[in-house]
């Protein structure tokens, strides 16, 4: 999975999310060269779902079903 920035250069290629203890990890390179390894701890997880509405949630679905195009 690639982020991209608002400019369409990458900004992270996620390759792997991986389970560690109470915590999860994402693995991958920021900037296409620089590897990272993050943690999502429960606390931080839990506030990323306040953010979170349902308007984004019928979004997301919806992306799943969507044709990438040229100019997003």
């Amino acid at each position: 999975m690639k982020l991209y920035s608002p400019d369409n250069s990458e900004l992270m290629d996620i390759s792997a999310l991986e389970r560690d203890g109470s915590q999860l990890l994402i693995k991958g390179t920021a900037f296409g060269a620089m590897p990272i390894t993050a943690q999502l701890r429960p606390s931080e997880a839990r506030a990323a779902l306040k953010l979170v509405d349902f308007k984004i949630v019928i979004f997301l679905i919806r992306l799943l079903f969507r044709r990438e195009s040229k100019n997003d």
